[in-house]
C-alpha cells in the first residue's frame, strides 16, 4: 500500500495535468463516475453494511447511523450530485476583471485550481463523492482521509470512481484516498508543505481542533453547526412551527439542523403548544427552560451545558427570551457562525436581525436546513466554512478556485 507521502506525490503529479484538462473531459470522466456508483449498488451496500455493522457494534446513536446509511436511494442521490457538477460552468480560466494598466498593460485577474486538496471528515460518506466531484471539476486532485465508521463505505467509493474517472481520460492519480484509519496518517498528510495546498477539515469539535493545531498546510474549516431559529413576536405561528419542524426532524445529523429555539414571551403562549404537539408527531425530545415549561409541563428541564451542545439528533433545546434583544445576546454567545434564522413578520426587526447575527448564513422566515449548495443554487458543496474568512459558506464549484493575474504587455519594464 502507498504511503501518505507518495499518494500526495501522485497527486501531485495529476494536478498539473488536471489543471489544463478540457471541460468536456472532465465532464466525461465524472459522468463516468455516476453510472459507476450506480451500476455497482451491491457492491456499495455490501461495503456499507460492514460499517452499519461496527457502528451498531460500537454503539453509535441513531442520527450517526443515520449519516452512515447508503440505499438506492442515496446512491443515486450521489450519482446525481456528479451529474449536477458535470452540468455546471467551467469557473477554471473564468476572468474575474480585466482593465488596462496605466502603462498599456492588459490585466486580468482569472479563476485557477488551488493544486492538491486533502480533505480531513468524518462519518458520512456523501462527503466522498460530493468533494471529489468539485475538485476535479474544479481542477484539483483531491486526497481523502474519511473516519474510521465509513472506511469501507469511503473505500469502495473512492476506488469506483478513481477507476472510472481514469478511464474515462482523467489523470491516473487526481483522486486519491488514505485506507488506514491509523492517526499517524492524519499527521503525515498535514505535513505535506509542497504537495498539498489546502486542507478542508470537516467533522467534530475534536477533529477541528487536532487538525488546527497539527496542520503545516491551510486549513478550511467546517465547524460546529449549533443554530438557532428566533421566533418573534410578530411572527407567523404556523410559519414558524413548520420551520422549526422541519430544521429539527428533516436530518436532525446535519450541522444545518437547529439546536437551540428562542421564542419571544409575547409568542410564547400561542406557538409553544402547537410546536409542542408538532415535535412530538415528529419524535423530538425538547429541553426548555422554566418559562417554556410553565406552557408545556411535558417538555424536559433543560440545564446550562443544553445551550451550548451539538445534538445531532432528535434533540430540541427551548428558551423563552424577553425580546430582541435578549435573542440576539444569547445567540451571539453561543452560536458556532454556520446558520442561524428569525421567523418574524417585522421586516424592520428582520433587517436589525440580518445585520447583527455573523454567521455564514442567516435567514429571515426560513429553515435553517437549507444551507447547502444545492438549495443555494450553486450546486454540491464541500462543505461549510465557517470562518470570516472568504471563501465563507457553502463551498460550491468557484469556491474550489483560486485566482492569479494575468498580463500581456508591449515590452513595459518599471521605471
Amino acid at each position: 500500500m502507498p504511503s501518505v507521502t507518495e499518494k500526495a506525490d501522485a497527486a501531485r503529479a495529476a494536478s498539473y495535468e488536471l489543471s489544463v484538462l478540457p471541460t468536456d473531459d472532465k465532464n466525461t470522466a465524472l459522468l463516468a463516475m455516476a453510472d459507476a456508483l450506480e451500476s455497482n449498488l451491491g457492491e456499495i451496500e455490501e461495503a456499507n453494511s460492514k460499517d452499519l455493522e461496527a457502528g451498531n457494534a460500537k454503539g453509535l446513536t441513531a442520527a450517526m447511523m443515520d449519516r452512515l446509511m447508503l440505499d438506492k436511494a442515496r446512491v443515486a442521490l450521489m450519482a446525481n450530485n456528479l451529474r449536477d457538477v458535470a452540468a455546471l460552468d467551467d469557473p477554471v480560466g473564468t476572468v474575474i476583471k480585466a482593465w488596462t494598466a496605466s502603462n498599456g498593460m492588459e490585466m486580468s485577474r482569472v479563476r485557477t485550481p488551488i493544486g492538491v486538496i486533502g480533505i480531513v471528515y468524518e462519518a458520512r460518506p456523501n462527503v466522498t463523492t460530493d468533494t471529489a466531484a468539485l475538485c476535479i471539476k474544479a481542477g484539483n486532485a483531491i486526497i481523502l482521509r474519511g473516519g474510521s465508521e465509513a472506511i469501507h463505505s469511503n473505500k469502495v467509493l473512492a476506488r469506483l470512481m478513481s477507476d472510472a474517472g481514469k478511464g474515462a481520460g482523467m489523470p491516473d492519480g487526481a483522486i486519491q484516498f488514505v485506507e488506514t484509519t491509523d492517526r499517524t496518517a492524519v499527521d503525515e498528510l498535514l505535513g505535506l508543505t509542497g504537495l498539498i495546498d489546502l486542507i478542508i477539515a470537516r467533522g467534530s469539535h475534536r477533529l477541528i481542533n487536532a487538525v488546527m493545531e497539527k496542520s503545516k498546510i491551510p486549513v478550511m474549516k467546517h465547524y460546529r453547526g449549533l443554530c438557532h431559529i428566533y421566533v418573534e413576536k410578530s411572527a407567523d405561528r404556523d410559519m414558524a412551527v413548520e420551520i422549526i419542524n422541519n430544521a429539527k426532524a428533516n436530518r436532525p445529523s446535519t450541522c444545518n439542523s437547529v439546536e437551540t429555539v428562542l421564542v419571544d414571551e409575547s409568542a410564547a403562549p400561542k406557538v409553544l403548544p402547537v410546536l409542542a404537539a408538532r415535535l412530538k408527531e415528529s419524535g423530538v425530545e425538547v429541553r426548555a427552560d422554566e418559562a417554556a415549561r410553565a406552557i408545556v409541563p411535558e417538555w424536559n428541564e433543560a440545564t446550562e451545558e443544553d445551550w451550548d451542545t451539538e445534538y445531532l439528533d432528535f434533540i430540541l433545546s427551548l428558551k423563552v427570551v424577553s425580546g430582541f434583544d435578549e435573542a440576539i445576546a444569547h445567540i451571539r454567545r453561543h452560536h458556532s457562525g454556520l446558520a442561524d434564522a428569525i421567523v418574524t413578520e417585522d421586516r424592520a426587526q428582520a433587517e436589525r436581525f440580518l445585520a447583527l447575527i455573523d454567521s455564514a448564513a442567516t435567514y429571515w422566515n426560513a429553515s435553517t436546513r437549507l444551507t447547502d449548495g444545492l438549495p443555494f443554487g450553486i450546486g454540491p458543496a464541500s462543505g461549510i466554512n465557517t470562518d470570516r474568512v472568504y471563501p465563507r459558506g457553502p463551498m460550491g464549484i468557484e469556491e474550489m478556485t483560486g485566482s492569479k493575474y494575468v498580463i500581456r504587455g508591449k515590452g513595459q519594464t518599471r521605471v
